[in-house]
């Protein structure tokens, strides 16, 4: 099934609605708009395996753009607005897209990338004005709305950070199919594990140009149900929203659990949230206690995965299976789990290793990245790939996580890594030295933390470490900026100048 479908069948039938304003994007419109769009995009020059960026904050558009997307063989690139815009162009020319449509909410953004973005192709700008860009409505107003005979399936190009600070794409292999045929495989889970069919509603409070909510949101519509989109996650109005929609499956990061954990109880208990049946969380390890008090509040409904934006594997566990076996990630569900030292030998059940999934075929790549690829993959099975995580096995085959990539930071369920920050802090003239690592936090999970070795002359304090921080927002996303400068006398180092943060987070550990 896919949105034409039920647009054929029911096309009064919601697709998405926007809490808050009540906007509504109907299954016929949804098929509609999409192949006008599609046919803009065509008559533009894309073609299959082309790449249309998309810059939006969280709104309904987004989902015409998708469909255009994937009815047409192409990639779509969701970009995170709120990179800086010398970052966001990097992301629309190294992905290669030739269209870029944009939110008249981001133009300041939109205008600034005009120029540094040559090989685009075709600008269109929805919700308003966007100088340098065509108008959406009226490009595809004058679109046929009758489908391609040939509609290819297309896919997410979606950007995961690596510990070098410049984003890689992650180019999945175009599936072999119509769009009109089955085989989605994200809803073939949604629907045989999560229960979800025509008559869910799906609320979606993430970023759309996150994986998991894009990708997430297009499944939901594959299978006929409802997306609930909000604009950004607010706790109390999430938990209105879920009485208000009768909300039978939502997805959420465990900062989000926290932040309404940590509501009145009297507020907490003025919301009906009896409806959801599958509450799914991800992108970041939930600590224990904190799901505990979930499920003791919404009853045993929350669902966890271990999955990444390579789609390469996916583990599950539902709240009872879990709470017998507290902190797991489950068992899988998409590819098989394979642990393995660093050498590549397979390890038994309960020794700690390197996280892989093994697949029938490679199933990504990162674009423009082969070294990168390549390191993602075992050395012996090319098919055994990695997100970079460690973890063991338990004897019933449970995985549990140890360690995340590399010294990456999660903080609220977003990933930021610290070769980024650690580039741009070791251009501040007050910097000798400099280290960033996640230190623990109450609410995000992780915080950023510099540790900062002073140049000479250089005087630690409130005022320099103020200087610091916005000097880091100065020149890349605020997100990535620490929120603490703590300044040492020295950092640890290798012999070979290597440093060890391994060593300084056990130090920071310690006090």
């Amino acid at each position: 099934m896919y949105p034409g479908t039920y647009a054929a069948e029911a096309p009064d039938r919601v697709a998405a609605v926007m809490t808050g304003t009540g906007e509504t994007l109907s299954y016929g419109d949804l098929e509609r708009r999409s192949v006008q769009l599609a046919h803009a995009l065509y008559e533009a020059g894309l073609r299959p395996g082309d790449v249309v960026a998309l810059l939006t904050e969280n709104n309904l558009r987004a989902f015409e753009v998708y469909w255009a997307a994937m009815r047409s063989g192409l990639y779509i690139t969701a970009v995170n607005y709120h990179l800086r815009p010398d970052e966001v162009a990097y992301i629309v020319n190294d992905s290669g897209a030739t269209a870029l449509i944009a939110s008249a909410e981001q133009a300041a953004t939109a205008e600034a990338i005009t120029g540094l973005t040559s090989g685009v192709k075709l600008r269109l700008a929805f919700g308003g004005q966007v100088n340098g860009y065509d108008g959406y409505e009226d490009t595809i107003a004058a679109a046929s709305a009758e489908p391609f005979a040939d509609q290819p399936s297309g896919s997410t190009m979606l950007y995961s950070s690596g510990t070098t600070g410049r984003p890689k794409g992650v180019r999945p292999t175009l599936p072999d199919r119509q769009v009109t045929e089955p085989g989605e495989a994200l809803a073939g889970l949604a629907s045989m594990f999560f229960g979800v069919n025509q008559d869910s509603v799906y609320l979606s409070p993430g970023p759309i140009y996150h994986a998991a909510p894009l990708r997430w949101c297009g499944s939901i519509q594959v299978l006929g149900g409802t997306v609930v989109m909000t604009k950004r996650f607010d706790a109390e109005q999430v938990l209105a929203a879920i009485g208000d929609h009768h909300v039978t499956h939502a997805q959420f990061v465990p900062t989000m659990f926290v932040r309404m954990l940590q509501l009145p109880q009297d507020t907490r208990a003025r919301y009906d949230v009896s409806s959801l049946r599958v509450a799914i969380h991800a992108a970041a390890p939930c600590p224990v206690e904190v799901k505990q008090q979930m499920i003791a509040w919404w009853g045993p409904v929350l669902f966890e995965y271990y999955a990444g934006t390579e789609g390469n594997g996916m583990t599950a566990v539902d709240s009872v299976t879990w709470l017998t076996k507290p902190g797991t990630v489950g068992r899988p569900i998409l590819g098989t789990v394979r642990i393995c030292a660093d050498d590549g030998t397979e390890l038994p059940a309960g020794q700690t290793g390197g996280i892989y999934f093994e697949s029938e075929e490679i199933p990504f790549a990162y674009h423009n990245d082969p070294d990168k690829t390549r390191a993602a993959q075992h050395p012996a099975h090319p098919n055994w790939t990695t997100l970079g995580d460690i973890g063991y096995l338990d004897q019933d085959g449970f995985l549990f996580l140890t360690d995340r990539k590399a010294f990456t930071i999660i903080s609220g369920g977003v990933n930021i890594y610290p070769q980024e920050t650690e580039n741009v802090l070791a251009l501040h003239p007050a910097v000798h030295d400099v280290a960033v690592i996640g230190v623990p936090d109450p609410e995000m999970g992780e915080s950023v933390a510099a540790f900062v070795q002073p140049a000479p002359g250089a005087v630690p304090g409130p005022e320099l470490e103020r200087e610091i921080i916005t000097f880091v927002k100065s020149k890349i996303a605020g997100y990535k900026a620490p929120r603490s400068v703590r300044f040492v006398d020295s950092l640890p180092r290798s012999e070979a100048g290597k440093l060890m943060k391994s060593e300084l987070k056990a130090r920071y550990a310690s006090g």
